[in-house]
């Protein structure tokens, strides 16, 4: 993450005055040279939060995990109330970090080069790539390349690049939250919004990163508290109480958040009513998680920094056993045994997609050096 440089001046020294004269019964100084200023310390180089990479390979592990669950997870209600838990908050978790590390993201040179390479360039390459994967592998000719209407998981990164390019407003405004929900809300009920860049998500995720450009270090601080760790435990436990309840009765679009309630046949009215309620349970299940987050270094730490790539690549292995019928022809997967092996293969496989020397072998793709495409600042010419 780029620092915005310091914009504060220097205030004025006052006027110089002479020296008063020593007591006598002071010890005049040896010399009379003036003291040397002590030298600044080097700056150290900025060191990454374990707590926030712990966050994010969790988060991409239970993301991965819940793809996996998709395929096999009809036959078994217990799946699917776990589903249901892990769609509530693993998405708004992982954007309400998102909103976290771009509260300083501003129209400067240096940040939208970024942006460009680390969101838009991505976007490009694996919208592309996602395409021809389902036009070959699944055997879908007429599969086309838009890159106007994402495929699969690349919705993401064309809502991080519309959320972050919007943060200046964000924090221009006096009430943020309230006008991201209300957007939210209001995109619940307009069927007409369409398919074009997957807007209907943008909307309705769009208050957790508002959130997250709102939250500062001492609201984690509170989070990870032993109080809100031990109330985490109820709150998860209720959760998949109502959850293996509410399974059968509840579309699972609602989670989805890729349509408004008329395109799921739902009163308009639901729309909105549905709207604040999963953003209270979301809310809710994201500090229960954030809670139990490890602080401190651990194996899967330094997996964090790759989680794009995790993100990015493991859906190519979900869809790739769908399209090749692996679910389809091995029924066995839909059974405890097979939910278990099925977890663990994605969360196996997600790790180590997230892992150094694959974050460094893709890093052409998700934040190539593209000096070559842009202008030199005048200053360092």
């Amino acid at each position: 993450m780029f620092q915005a440089p310091s914009v504060f001046t220097r205030a004025p020294l006052p006027p110089a005055t002479r020296e008063p004269e020593p007591r006598r019964e002071q010890t005049p100084t040896p010399t009379t040279a003036a003291p040397a200023r002590p030298e600044a310390p080097p700056k150290a180089a900025k060191r990454r939060d374990p707590y926030f990479d712990n966050v994010k390979y969790l988060a991409i592990v239970l993301v991965a995990v819940a793809h996996a669950w998709e395929p096999v997870m009809d036959d078994s209600r217990a799946t699917r109330a776990l589903y249901m838990i892990v769609y509530t908050f693993h998405m708004p978790a992982f954007i309400l970090i998102s909103g976290y590390f771009s509260r300083t993201f501003d129209m400067s040179a240096p940040k939208v080069k970024r942006l460009i390479t680390g969101v838009v360039v991505p976007y490009v390459l694996f919208e592309t790539a996602y395409s021809l994967f389902k036009r070959y592998v699944d055997d879908s000719p007429d599969t086309s390349i838009s890159l106007v209407d994402p495929l699969f998981l690349t919705w993401f990164l064309i809502a991080l690049f519309i959320w972050r390019v919007t943060t200046p407003i964000w924090l221009k405004l006096r009430h943020p939250l309230p006008v991201a929900l209300a957007i939210a809300m209001l995109a619940s009920v307009s069927p007409d919004i369409g398919d074009d860049l997957d807007l209907q998500r943008v909307f309705q995720f769009l208050p957790f990163f508002v959130l997250g450009l709102l939250m500062k270090p001492e609201h984690f601080q509170l989070v990870r508290r032993r109080k809100v760790r031990l109330l985490a435990l109820p709150l998860f436990a209720g959760a998949l109480l109502f959850a293996y309840w509410i399974a059968p009765r509840m579309q699972l679009g609602w989670l989805y958040r890729a349509n408004s309630a008329q395109e799921m046949d739902a009163p308009w009215w639901s729309g909105a009513v549905m709207s604040l309620a999963l953003f209270g349970c979301a809310l809710a299940l994201t500090i229960g998680f954030l809670a139990w987050v490890p602080r401190r270094n651990m194996w899967f730490t330094v997996l964090g920094a790759g989680t794009i790539c995790g993100y990015l690549l493991h859906g190519f292995l979900i869809k790739g056993a769908v399209y090749t019928g692996l679910f389809d022809r091995h029924t066995w997967l839909s059974g405890p045994v097979g939910l278990v092996l099925v977890s663990v293969v994605a969360a196996g496989a997600v790790t180590l997609m997230c892992s150094p020397p694959v974050a460094r072998a893709l890093k052409f793709a998700t934040e190539p050096d593209m000096r070559w495409a842009f202008r030199k600042d005048p200053a360092k010419r």
